[in-house]
């Protein structure tokens, strides 16, 4: 045995002498520690704009997933995750207050924007660790850069897409918004999760020795170039300053309030459009028309044309096997109801108006549907991820929700959902189903 161990030893040794040696990594440019001058950067600078991004991190990841919850994913065709049918949740999302999805996805989008500024300065500050020699020293250390590598990938993925969508720029990429969006968000908080636990003990030691605020009190006369002998992100051959950290912090800071700025406006529960100019739906002068009020998908876009919702329309109601069909005069001549609510987006954006219309729970009852049941409701569109929603058995049964037929006492438009369109409390915009076909009732 220990002749064949032998002779297996001296093919490994032969092969290996065959093999070209392994280049060491390169002391020159960017692997050289020195090649990054800036006297800015060190621990404290990282951590101080990691402890600022966190918290704008959980707001947008916390009502991220508030906006998922409430699309009531558990209920009929309204998963739209690409399959992924485990209820999170627990709940039926509620209709009161009728402002809950606006606060939400207006934080959302607010939070999201924000912290784009302090994730480049994160990233500049770090990124000689890009470059660091061996790149891989054990297997913890791989592990670590590995979960850095999934935190930045994913969260440039989110935030990128995010903006994109908002802008209506992403159809060409070819890929659906909300199932990337989702998965790509458990991966960022899983890789955030390691990476606190990774770093928030050298955090806390770094404001321990430093302080927390104490640097801002530097100008950039008296600014204290980090100890690079206690400090691997510091610069071992600092150039002169031409900026201190509180300068340079405020440059990111004045950033992240512009953006903000220009989508609060029309993003935190409606508000003034002019300035929104970050958000193409939050502008006046949108597909809709400068007088009007926004859209997100127009009748063109949908494929819905005067001729499908001409005097033929027809509501069907169904619970069970028995249908009820209504046109739109009987519609009209049911109680009609009148209520101020607003219709917001995931891309943040929120418009209030006056609707008339039948309420739901009428329906239901014409449709002799029991009391704790659920609709799926169906819109004339041809397709489409939002051709269809169902609605839970607490939305069907608040008063103020509405078949609505009109707006602000005028008949629905079509790019408005004609001949009819559901108005729900607190509901996703695209729920809100427009040009609405059929209403089938069922026990959830």
């Amino acid at each position: 045995m220990s002749r064949l161990e032998d002779l297996g030893k001296a093919v490994e040794e032969s092969e290996d002498a065959r093999k070209p040696p392994v280049p060491p990594v390169p002391n020159a440019g960017p692997f050289r520690r020195d090649f990054f001058t800036s006297p800015l950067r060190g621990r404290w600078l990282t951590s101080f704009l990691g402890s600022s991004m966190l918290p704008l991190l959980v707001i947008a990841a916390l009502t991220g997933f508030l906006s998922h919850a409430a699309y009531n994913p558990g209920l009929g065709s309204n998963d739209l995750t690409g399959g992924f049918d485990v209820d999170l949740y627990f709940l039926d999302w509620p209709t009161s207050p009728v402002w809950l999805y606006s606060l939400t996805q207006g934080l959302h989008l607010i939070a999201g924007l924000a912290v784009i500024p302090i994730l480049l300065a994160k990233l500049w500050s770090v990124i000689p660790r890009l470059f660091e020699g061996p790149p891989v020293r054990s297997v913890a250390h791989s592990l670590e850069r590995l979960s850095v590598l999934l935190l930045v990938g994913s969260a440039i993925f989110l935030l990128v897409t995010g903006v994109i969508n908002v802008e209506y720029w992403l159809t060409p990429l070819g890929f659906a918004f909300l199932p990337a969006h989702y998965y790509a968000a458990m991966v960022f908080l899983g890789a955030l999760s390691l990476h606190l636990v990774l770093k928030l003990p050298i955090v806390a030691s770094t404001f321990r020795r430093e302080g927390a605020f104490r640097p801002l009190g530097e100008g950039i006369d008296r600014m204290r170039a980090s100890d690079p002998t206690i400090d691997t992100l510091a610069s071992p051959a600092p150039a002169e300053p031409t900026i201190s950290r509180r300068g340079m912090l405020g440059v990111v800071g004045l950033g992240s309030l512009g953006l903000v700025v220009m989508t609060a406006s029309a993003n935190l529960l409606g508000g003034v459009r002019e300035i929104a100019l970050l958000s193409p739906r939050g502008q006046s002068g949108g597909p809709a028309g400068p007088d009007d009020f926004l859209v997100n998908k127009t009748a063109e876009l949908a494929g819905v044309t005067e001729d499908m919702t001409g005097p033929d329309w027809r509501l069907q109601l169904s619970a069970g096997s028995e249908m009820v069909e209504l046109s739109r005069e009987d519609l009209l001549a049911m109680d009609q109801y009148t209520e101020h609510l607003p219709i917001a987006c995931v891309e943040g954006w929120t418009t209030w108006q006056d609707w008339t219309g039948v309420r739901l729970r009428d329906l239901a009852a014409i449709a002799a549907a029991a009391s704790e049941s659920v609709v799926l409701v169906e819109s004339i569109q041809e397709g489409g991820a939002f051709s269809q929603a169902t609605l839970a058995a607490n939305q069907i049964n608040d008063s103020r929700s509405l078949l609505a037929l009109k707006a602000n006492g005028e008949d629905l438009t079509l790019d408005h959902g004609f001949p009819a369109r559901v108005i729900v409390p607190a509901l996703p915009g695209v729920h809100n189903t427009k040009w609405v076909r059929k209403m089938k009732f069922s026990e959830a």
